[in-house]
């Protein structure tokens, strides 16, 4: 078999301008679509990628998430929540990351999806374990409220990450709801400084999370 030389850097350039060109004349043509019908296009796109192999599954569900953020309205939130379902990790990494910039511009409607989601989705849904950390960086009262009842969850792979979002939240209502759990001893994985995973429990989650909450206050007194 004879062996193919890879192409020149020129070359190679060259083919990407190509393909980003395309990328930009098609992105067009799809800002004409009417939102309706691309909605309707985009939930097909994403029942089709998960059926891919993961790498295609990549490219295809990165590429659906912005063009999700572009549309208003409680599907285009939904379809983010789905995609951030999704067993490959950089299909999640991009719909969280446009789920909190819609959360800054749009918090509204980001926490009804947050609370549609607890509702439909199964109660071992990866989206719920990624949801707490999405929101917890957002400077909104309503983020406490949405918090608690990632606490409340009675899965505890949700409820450990409800925890390590609340350390971000300085809010007493938060300290509360966490305060209920120092007893709770349902086993978790917990991730030490060093990156190190060992076995523990939600109740020592919750303390240390108070002791960081006391920590904060006695720093600010």
């Amino acid at each position: 078999m004879k062996h193919r030389e890879p192409a020149s850097p020129s070359a190679a350039l060259s083919r990407l301008f190509d393909a980003e060109r395309e990328v930009r004349r098609v992105s067009a043509e799809l800002s004409r679509v009417r939102p309706r019908d691309l909605l309707v296009a985009l939930r097909a796109a994403i029942v089709d990628a998960r059926q891919q192999a993961e790498a295609e599954a990549a490219l295809r569900l990165v590429r659906i998430v912005p063009l999700l953020g572009e549309l208003e309205g409680p599907e285009a939130v939904d379809l983010l929540i789905d995609v951030l379902d999704s067993d490959v990790g950089e299909a999640r990494w991009a719909a969280g990351e446009e789920l909190r910039d819609l959360g800054f511009e749009r918090f509204k409607e980001v926490a009804l999806g947050l609370e549609r989601a607890l509702e439909r989705l199964p109660d071992e849904s990866i989206a719920l374990v990624e949801l707490p950390l999405v929101i917890a960086e957002i400077p909104e009262p309503g983020v406490s409220r949405l918090l608690q009842r990632f606490l409340a969850h009675p899965v505890a792979d949700v409820v450990a990450a409800a925890l390590e979002a609340a350390t971000m939240v300085a809010d007493p209502r938060v300290t509360d709801a966490v305060r209920r759990l120092v007893d709770d001893t349902r086993r978790v994985d917990m991730e030490d400084e060093e990156g190190e995973v060992a076995d523990g429990t939600i109740g020592e989650l919750a303390r240390d999370a108070m002791e960081m909450f006391e920590g904060g206050a006695a720093d600010d007194a």
